[in-house]
């Protein structure tokens, strides 16, 4: 595995900090947020010092029921190619259900939501992670995530899921120490028992983020400092094992750069006091020539994995599932329907969920959506002012995501006019305008024969 050094996640919001960062060896960024052929200043003066960009995606739901779009995995293939990325990362996660497989409305939940310990949810992932290695040029590797609910049907544990899915797939381990302290508190699973049971020579890299506890739940923020139990978490990896890669991420309220570098003293200062004193030190971080030419040969070598079965791989290559894999992709997409459903829509909750659990998880989903909404669409928290989270709140309670979060905003935007709101007459024409400008051809209806009125007035 490439040796990655001491990196930090890239936000815009951070480029500069980032850049005059002393002792960055590399940056991580959102795919999503990348356009292949556009990429940013900042990204492209990193790369030109010889800094490694890996991206790092969250929209693929590789842990959900239907095979992987195959549109999402070419959007991802491309944005590693123009970075020339060793590897590309995702999660172990689900995050939308419905649609064909369930004969229901397509759910988006916004958010990563994590993926029952079961047979068939392995069976399910194993040939989602196949499809995506096969459609990428460079190694995947998986994140565990963070979650504050669990599925009340677990098979295995943590441990013995992330084992197994290596075991078969041969993909490589992106390990969220942050995650880890998250499912401790939230679900009382032992880091301990967890990186006992993990193959951590499939470790590609490790994520470290801060967090905060409220009312005896771990929220994962990445927008708070890291505390002292996820180092904990991390020095007990780092005396196993000499993790090829460490990054600090963080997402929200970001600290000035003096209190970034920090932090990354901080886990640098950890890894050390960790280390075995007889381990060898690690090779140098590679320069951009090297890492070029490693990643054409990560491009030209096949992915590490398991011979596949006959039977399996003539299935495989002819794009279809075999029949036991097809009844788990059902069995899944129900289960997983079910409870995105009670956690968007108000639906009521799948036997054996822990209700208290369910309602925090589905407060937060709407408060992410609410601030996602604000920040591709902030024309309509200025028209709100401080009515924009409440009236949000009202739309979203049982009216779960179907798009992205730009249709999102449209629909909310839809959802107010045709309540008469703002009740404001400027407020309510000015909505009216955004509104028309963005939202295309519409059928006619209430917010179609009010826009008209609205702006034929104006």
């Amino acid at each position: 595995m490439k040796h990655l050094g001491i990196g930090i996640g890239w936000r815009p919001d951070i480029a500069e900090a980032v850049e005059g960062l002393a002792g960055i060896d590399w940056v991580e960024a959102v795919a999503e947020n990348l356009c292949p052929g556009h990429l940013p200043d900042s990204l492209v003066r990193l790369r030109e010092r010889g800094v490694t960009v890996v991206p790092h995606g969250v929209s693929l739901g590789l842990g959900g029921a239907e095979r992987p779009d195959a549109g999402r995995l070419a959007g991802l293939a491309a944005r590693a190619e123009a970075l020339g990325a060793p590897l590309v990362t995702e999660h172990i996660a689900f995050v939308r259900a419905g649609g064909a497989l369930t004969a229901s409305p397509h759910l988006e939940a916004g958010h990563l939501l994590p993926v029952p310990r079961t047979r068939d949810a392995l069976r399910v992932l194993c040939e989602n992670v196949r499809i995506a290695q096969d459609a990428l040029p460079v190694p995947l590797a998986l994140e565990n995530i963070a979650a504050l609910i669990g599925w009340p049907d677990d098979e295995l544990t943590e441990g013995q899921f992330l084992a197994e899915l290596v075991e078969r797939t041969g993909v490589s381990l992106l390990i969220d120490v942050a995650n880890l302290h998250t499912n401790h508190v939230n679900r009382g699973e032992d880091p301990v028992k967890t990186l006992d049971a993990l193959p951590l020579d499939a470790l590609a890299y490790v994520h470290v983020a801060g967090g905060v506890e409220r009312d005896g739940v771990w929220h994962d923020t990445h927008a708070h400092p890291v505390t002292r139990p996820v180092l904990d978490v991390l020095a007990d990896l780092a005396s196993r094992c000499a993790p090829p890669g460490v990054l600090l991420e963080r997402d929200e309220a970001f600290p000035p750069a003096s209190e970034l570098a920090g932090e990354l003293d901080a886990i640098r200062s950890t890894l050390e006091a960790a280390a075995p004193p007889d381990r060898p030190t690690p090779a140098p971080v590679h320069t951009q020539k090297q890492t070029q030419t490693q990643t054409s040969a990560h491009a030209s070598a096949p992915a590490r994995r398991s011979p596949l079965p006959d039977t399996r791989a003539e299935h495989a290559q002819a794009g279809h599932d075999t029949p036991e894999t097809a009844r788990s992709r059902q069995r899944l997409a129900l289960a997983q329907t079910a409870l995105l459903s009670s956690l968007t829509a108000g639906t009521p909750a799948p036997a054996g969920f822990d209700g208290r659990r369910l309602r925090v998880q589905a407060r937060a989903l709407v408060a992410k959506r609410a601030d996602v909404v604000a920040k591709v669409a902030p024309e309509l928290p200025r028209l709100l002012g401080d009515g924009y989270r409440e009236a949000f709140s009202s739309y979203a309670a049982c009216r779960p995501m179907c798009g992205g979060y730009r249709q999102d905003a449209l629909d909310f935007a839809r959802f107010l006019l045709d309540a008469g709101r703002p009740a404001e007459p400027d407020a309510r024409r000015a909505l009216a305008r955004w509104f028309s400008e963005r939202a295309g051809a519409r059928p006619p209806g209430k917010a179609a024969r009010l826009l008209r009125t609205l702006t034929r007035a104006a």
